[in-house]
């Protein structure tokens, strides 16, 4: 029995729609961050990019348990002396919820040298219009 290495020509990439509407953050960012990584598909390599494109939609509606959404912070640098902010979730809600999803996913991809790619196949949008509903699976 032979194994078959995956080659960039027999990807075939598809497009999935996530609504995030009353999902947990935890919950719906391992869901996303496995279609991004292609684990689903049977070519699966740890060194191939083979994951799927995906649409997340509805980011505002996106939900947090417990006491999350008052202490749960999210912390930046300007790089310059006293350029350290914090922000909490429903600080950070209210500014952009597609940074919220972008960073919880982001946490849960792999750090390697697949990680900016994967992350440009995700399409985040806060209701629920988006452009893509033309390449979509039916």
């Amino acid at each position: 029995m032979t194994t078959t290495a995956t080659k960039k020509t027999d990807i075939k990439r598809t497009w999935h729609v996530i609504d995030l509407k009353h999902q947990v953050l935890g919950r719906a960012s391992t869901q996303i961050a496995e279609l991004l990584i292609g684990k689903h598909k049977s070519c699966f390599n740890a060194h191939v990019d083979c994951g799927d494109y995906v649409v997340a939609i509805n980011a505002a509606k996106v939900e947090v348990t417990g006491r999350k959404a008052k202490q749960k912070m999210y912390y930046s640098h300007s790089g310059f002396p006293g350029g350290f902010k914090e922000v909490n979730y429903t600080q950070q809600m209210v500014k952009d919820p597609r940074k919220i999803i972008e960073h919880a996913i982001s946490g849960m991809l792999p750090k390697n040298k697949l990680k900016k790619d994967r992350m440009k196949r995700l399409r985040i949008f806060v209701d629920d219009k988006h452009p893509y509903a033309d390449k979509l699976e039916k």
